[in-house]
C-alpha cells in the first residue's frame, strides 16, 4: 500500500519574471513560489515529503494537448528581444513570456507528470507540484491567464494514455475558472471537470458565457463539466464547503474516478487581490481531507493561482499537512452559506440532474431572477494587505497548535486484541470499580454484577480521562454490551465538561431517548427505521437508510446531504460513532463516515464497537490511527427515489436549524 506525500519543486521556475510594465500581469512574481516553499520549510514540512526530481516535458507530452504552431511560438521567445516578447504576449490575453519561459514552462509540466507517476506507480500516496507557471487558462492554441502549457489538463491526457484510466475528475478550486481544461474536456465523459470561479454575471474575468452554471459538456461530454459561478465576493468558509458537499462531492462519489488531479489556486483565500474571497487557510485542509477520500487516495495538486504571498504560503502548508496525514484543523467561522452561494449551487444540481443519478429525485427548480442580478456586487470588498498580513498571523497562531496523533484502544478484560499500528496503545488501566459501577447502575441494574462489563466500563472511562485532556487523539473501545457504553462514555464526557458532543449510532440500539436535549450533545441515528421513532428535537436527528448492503453503496448521498453538513454545522469538540446491531449500511460505510468525520472537532473522535466484530475493529483502529491510506471506499451506485424521499423529510424539518443542510435558496 502506497505511503508518503510527494513534493515537487525547483527554484529554476523562478527564474522568469515580466520585463514590461503591465497592471494585468504584474501580480505574477517568482516570490509566489519561494514563498509557498519556504512556508512549508518554515513548518518543517518539507523534510517530512519525498521529494522527486524535476525533468522537462517532453515536445510528445506538451503536444497531448498543444498544437505544433503553438508550441513553436513558446520555443521561439527564448531568443527574443524585450520588444519581440512583448509583441508576441500582445498576441494572447493576459499573458508574457520571458526569454526563460520556455525552460521553465516545461519543467513546470515536467514536474506534474513526475507526480503523476509517483502516485500511480505507488511510489508515494499523493503529492503537492509547487510548480510555475501556472496552466489551467492555457488552450490548444494560446497562452492565457498567465499560463503557458496547460499541465493538468496534459497530466489528465498523459495518465489517461500511460495507465489506460477510464475516469479522471479535475477539481479547480482556483478563483478564476480555467477555462482552459474545459475546452479540452468538455466533449470527453472520461474526465469529469469541476470549477468554481468567481463570476458575477459574466462581468468578472475571463468574462465568458460558457463560465456559467448551465455549460455542463458538449456530445458524449454532457453532463461531465461542472461549473459553480460565484456571482459576489467575500464567499466564506461555510460557502466553499457547502459547495463541496452537495455539488462536487455527490457527482463525484457516482463517478468513481481512479485518479483526482487538482488544479490548486490559492487566490479564493482571505487577503488575495484577484478573488477578494474569505476562505481561510484551514479551509483548503477540509477541501484536501474529503477528496482524499477518492480514487483511493490517488491525489495530485499542482499549483496554479495565489497572489496575497502570506496568504498562499498559510494555504499551501495546511494543503500538505493534511496529505501527510496531520490532524484537520477545525475549520473555523459561521457555517452559514449566503443566499447567492446557494443560488449558484441550487442552479448547478438543477442542471445536471439528468445526468447524475444522485440528483435525479431533487424536484428542484432553476433560479433565474437571482438576488445579485443588478447589484453592485462587482464592487470588490477591499482588503488592505497589511491588514489581511496581520489577520492571517493571528489567526495562524489561534488555529496551529499540538495535537497528539496517537490512538487508544480498550478491549474487555480477557479480550482478543488483533495485531495493530504503532502509533495505537492498548488501555490496561481501569477506572476504580466503584466508579464504574456508579457510572453503569445509571443506565443499567443487571449488568452491575458482570465482571466483564463492569471491567470494561472501568478501561473505557480511564480512556475518556485521558482522552479529555489531550493525551489522546481518539479511541477506540471494544463492548460487550455496546449500547450501554455508548449511553456510559456520552454522560461522562458530558461530566467532564465537554459542551458539544455529536453521537451517531448506526443501527438498531438499545438506548434510552432522554439524552440531554440542550445543545450539548446532538444525536443522529442511521438505522432501517423499522422502530425508531423521530424526536421533535433540533438535537435528534434520524436518518432512514435501509438499502441493501451489496457490493455497490449508496451511503455517500446521505454522508454529504445530511450527515456532514449536519457535523459541520454543529461544530462539536469531539465525534461518538456507535455500531450497533442489524445495521442497514456496511462495515465499508461505517469505515467511510468515520473517516470523513476525522475532518471534524481535529479528528477527537470515539468509536463504540461490539465484541463480536474483530475485522470492522481492526479496520477502524487503521481508520483512527491514520494507516488506512490507498483505502478503496467504493464502488458507489445511486441510492433510490425511496431513501432520497426520506431524507428530504428530515431535511426539511432540520435545514432551518442547520445551515449547512441548505442547498436550495428556495423550495419548490
Amino acid at each position: 500500500m502506497a505511503s508518503g506525500t510527494a513534493l515537487v519543486y525547483d527554484e529554476e521556475m523562478m527564474s522568469y519574471e515580466l520585463l514590461w510594465e503591465d497592471l494585468e500581469c504584474e501580480i505574477e512574481v517568482p516570490d509566489r513560489l519561494s514563498v509557498s516553499y519556504n512556508t512549508l520549510k518554515h513548518y518543517g514540512l518539507v523534510e517530512r515529503c519525498v521529494p522527486l526530481p524535476i525533468r522537462e516535458a517532453t515536445e510528445e507530452e506538451i503536444t497531448l494537448v498543444h498544437s505544433s504552431e503553438y508550441l513553436e511560438i513558446v520555443k521561439s521567445t527564448q531568443t527574443m528581444s524585450t520588444e519581440e516578447l512583448k509583441k508576441t504576449s500582445d498576441n494572447f490575453n493576459a499573458a508574457f513570456f520571458h526569454p526563460n519561459s520556455y525552460r521553465c514552462a516545461k519543467l513546470a509540466l515536467g514536474g506534474t507528470l513526475q507526480l503523476v507517476d509517483a502516485v500511480m506507480s505507488g511510489q508515494v500516496r499523493n503529492g503537492l507540484a509547487l510548480v510555475r507557471p501556472p496552466g489551467h487558462h492555457s488552450q490548444p492554441k494560446e497562452s492565457n491567464g498567465f499560463c503557458v502549457f496547460n499541465n493538468v489538463a496534459i497530466a489528465a491526457k498523459y495518465a489517461k494514455k500511460k495507465y489506460n484510466l477510464q475516469r479522471i475528475l479535475i477539481v479547480d478550486w482556483d478563483i478564476h475558472h480555467g477555462q482552459g481544461i474545459q475546452y479540452i474536456f468538455e466533449d470527453d465523459p472520461s474526465v469529469l471537470y469541476f470549477s468554481w470561479h468567481r463570476y458575477e454575471h459574466g462581468s468578472y474575468w475571463p468574462n465568458l458565457d460558457e463560465s456559467d452554471y448551465d455549460s455542463v459538456g458538449k456530445g458524449k461530454g454532457m453532463g461531465y463539466n461542472i461549473n459553480l459561478p460565484w456571482n459576489q465576493v467575500g464567499m466564506t468558509n461555510a460557502d466553499y464547503i457547502a459547495a463541496f458537499f452537495h455539488v462536487l462531492l455527490p457527482m463525484a462519489f457516482e463517478f468513481n474516478p481512479e485518479l483526482v488531479l487538482v488544479s490548486a489556486g490559492y487566490d479564493s483565500s482571505i487577503g488575495d487581490p484577484e478573488g477578494h474571497m474569505r476562505a481561510t487557510p484551514e479551509c483548503f485542509s477540509h477541501l484536501t481531507h474529503l477528496l482524499k477520500h477518492l480514487s483511493a487516495g490517488k491525489l495530485c495538486l499542482a499549483l496554479e493561482g495565489g497572489y496575497h504571498l502570506r496568504s498562499l504560503g498559510e494555504s499551501v502548508s495546511m494543503t500538505v499537512r493534511t496529505l501527510l496525514g496531520d490532524p484537520v484543523t477545525k475549520l473555523t467561522g459561521e457555517m452559514k452559506p449566503w443566499l447567492s452561494a446557494l443560488e449558484s449551487i441550487q442552479n448547478a444540481r438543477h442542471v445536471h440532474a439528468p445526468y447524475w443519478k444522485c440528483l435525479m429525485h431533487d424536484e428542484t427548480t432553476l433560479i433565474q431572477d437571482l438576488s445579485t442580478r443588478g447589484s453592485c456586487s462587482s464592487s470588490p470588498l477591499r482588503t488592505d494587505p497589511s491588514i489581511a498580513d496581520r489577520f492571517i498571523e493571528n489567526h495562524m497562531k489561534k488555529i496551529l497548535h499540538a495535537i497528539p496523533k496517537s490512538t487508544n484502544c480498550v478491549f474487555p478484560p480477557g479480550g482478543h486484541i488483533p495485531s495493530l499500528p504503532s502509533n495505537v496503545e492498548v488501555e490496561n488501566r481501569s477506572a476504580p470499580s466503584e466508579i464504574a459501577t456508579a457510572a453503569l447502575s445509571v443506565f443499567s441494574q443487571e449488568h452491575l454484577g458482570n465482571e466483564n462489563m463492569v471491567g470494561s466500563v472501568g478501561r473505557l472511562l480511564a480512556a475518556l480521562d485521558k482522552f479529555t485532556i489531550g493525551q489522546t487523539r481518539n479511541c477506540i473501545a471494544v463492548s460487550p454490551f455496546p449500547s450501554l457504553s455508548t449511553q456510559v462514555a456520552l454522560q461522562h464526557l458530558l461530566n467532564l465538561g465537554m459542551e458539544r458532543v455529536f453521537c451517531v449510532i448506526i443501527g438498531e440500539m438499545d438506548t434510552k431517548n432522554d439524552f440531554p436535549d440542550n445543545g450539548t450533545s446532538l444525536i443522529l441515528r442511521i438505522s432501517g427505521g423499522s422502530t425508531t421513532k423521530r424526536i421533535d428535537s433540533k438535537y435528534h436527528c434520524f436518518v432512514k437508510w435501509n438499502e441493501s448492503t451489496g457490493e455497490s453503496s449508496s451511503f455517500f448521498y446521505p454522508l454529504f446531504r445530511f450527515i456532514l453538513p449536519l457535523a459541520y454545522s454543529y461544530q462539536p469538540e469531539l465525534i461518538l460513532i456507535a455500531a450497533g446491531c442489524d445495521r442497514t449500511i456496511s462495515n465499508k460505510d461505517i469505515l467511510l463516515l468515520t473517516s470523513l468525520l476525522q475532518g471534524v472537532a481535529e479528528g477527537a473522535l470515539l468509536a463504540l464497537v461490539q465484541e463480536s466484530e474483530p475485522e470492522l475493529t481492526e479496520n477502524l483502529c487503521n481508520i483512527l490511527a491514520g494507516c488506512n491510506s490507498g483505502m478503496d471506499f467504493g464502488p458507489f451506485k445511486p441510492p433510490t427515489e425511496e431513501c432520497v424521499l426520506n431524507l428530504k423529510k428530515e431535511l426539511i424539518a432540520m435545514e432551518e436549524e442547520w445551515k449547512l443542510l441548505k442547498c436550495l435558496a428556495r423550495r419548490s
